[in-house]
């Protein structure tokens, strides 16, 4: 699966989940049997060469309007933030579905 996550750098060790307001860089995770297998980035949301299936946000607030029209999983990491604690999160379904 493809996780899209919202940015605030393309450093993988250090980069933070970020409001969607204030994404410098996107990251695009492939998850498979619970590994992560690639991290790509794009100062674009659409710039990868494969769709994201999931995206995920850090707060209810956020406006995913365009995400959702494209069918795309929304869920909300109130409290991880790293690129690896994100990716725990969804592989354990401790992510949040985005309440309305």
């Amino acid at each position: 699966m493809y996780i899209l996550l919202p940015m605030d750098s393309d450093n993988v060790q250090e980069a933070k989940l970020t409001k969607l307001e204030d994404v410098k860089i996107w990251a695009q995770i492939l998850v498979e049997e619970g590994q992560i297998v690639e991290i790509l980035h794009s100062k674009e949301k659409d710039g990868f060469k494969n769709f994201s299936e999931c995206v995920v946000v850090a707060n209810d607030n956020e406006y995913v309007w365009p995400f959702m029209e494209l069918s795309m999983m929304v869920l909300v990491a109130h409290t991880q933030r790293n690129i690896d604690d994100i990716v725990e999160a969804y592989l354990f379904k401790e992510l949040h579905d985005l309440a309305y």
